[in-house]
């Protein structure tokens, strides 16, 4: 079947950080257009579609580069922290507790002797993958619940919405205290299974209403005419025009996910030692704000700078797919 044509109809609401992801399902409205349609050509003469005007807008967009360039480095130190931070981050030395910068220390020493820079290099690893593996789950569990409820609506419709509501009533932080206070596996997956459990509520809402939108378009009405099963027009028509939305607001949602890590393994209830993380420096740290403030302000400025940059990338993201800013 021919492509659609591009036709820019509908746009993400502009949106703005509030605090831990609270997105109105209005601002993500939906992007019901086809990738790679014709409108006319480019300046190769190739057709031209959504993502290759957007990928043209985000690299000519400074603050995009600049938060590529700062979540890039954080990728890489997360694969290979030793190339830039030599010895273990549990490796500790109580004579040195609380010294300033030294030699192979330029962080200095918190508390119970440790190297704040090896501990702050080594805790973007468990950040990364956190915010990461989270953002994953919560993107395919909730578009895929969100898709089917848009897309053949009914009951399964209303059962949804009934349980987002449920979810969207339990607030986060709260239900991290009483449901992660039970669990007493030092890794991340209880972490990570939390998040999922109550992030996939937003991402089905925003999936719903993009598929929803894009079902009532003249081309999605055609393959069905031609006999397309419903597999064949959800994955091959409506998907690629209603996955946009749910890009943006995950990119922003990233770095929401990694503050809450942070958030509760500084409550206690979320990443416990040994394992490393910026949140249990943050904690540790606390105490001795006076005598060493070096061993709050770095895990902290590291955690404020990795949760400002994908926020940056989901902003300028939403702006490259919004045709109503072109």
């Amino acid at each position: 079947m021919p492509e659609q044509p591009y036709e820019p109809e509908r746009a993400i609401a502009g949106t703005g950080m509030g605090g831990a992801m609270d997105l109105a399902a209005s601002e993500a409205t939906t992007l019901a257009k086809t990738p790679g349609g014709p409108e006319g050509t480019g300046p190769a003469g190739k057709p031209r579609s959504l993502w290759s005007d957007a990928w043209r807008d985000l690299r000519r967009n400074p603050v995009f580069l600049l938060s590529a360039l700062v979540i890039l480095f954080l990728v890489l130190i997360s694969l290979w922290p030793s190339a830039i931070a030599s010895g273990s981050p549990l490796t500790c030395d109580l004579a040195k507790a609380q010294d300033g910068s030294g030699p192979g220390a330029p962080f200095g020493y918190d508390g119970q002797g440790c190297n704040v820079y090896t501990r702050t290099v080594y805790g973007a690893r468990t950040s990364v993958t956190v915010g990461v593996l989270a953002t994953l789950g919560v993107a395919v569990l909730g578009s895929v619940l969100g898709g089917l409820a848009g897309y053949y609506g009914g009951v399964w419709d209303s059962v949804l919405s009934r349980i987002t509501d449920i979810f969207f009533a339990i607030p986060v932080v709260l239900g991290g205290l009483v449901l992660l206070s039970v669990v007493t596996s030092n890794t991340v997956w209880p972490v990570i299974g939390f998040m999922v459990l109550l992030g996939w509520p937003q991402i089905s809402r925003i999936a719903r209403g993009s598929v929803i939108t894009a079902k009532q378009n003249d081309y999605v009405q055609a393959a069905r005419a031609l006999g397309a099963s419903d597999t064949r027009i959800l994955l091959r028509h409506i998907a690629p025009n209603a996955v946009a939305p749910v890009i943006v607001v995950a990119t922003i949602a990233l770095g929401t996910y990694i503050a809450l890590e942070a958030t509760l393994s500084y409550l206690g209830v979320g990443l416990k030692p040994p394992s490393v993380s910026w949140g249990i420096d943050i904690s540790a740290s606390s105490p001795y704000i006076r005598n060493a403030p070096h061993a709050l302000l770095w895990p902290s400025g590291a955690l404020a700078i990795t949760v400002l940059a994908f926020i940056m990338l989901g902003d300028a993201v939403r702006d490259a797919l919004d045709p109503k800013l072109r």
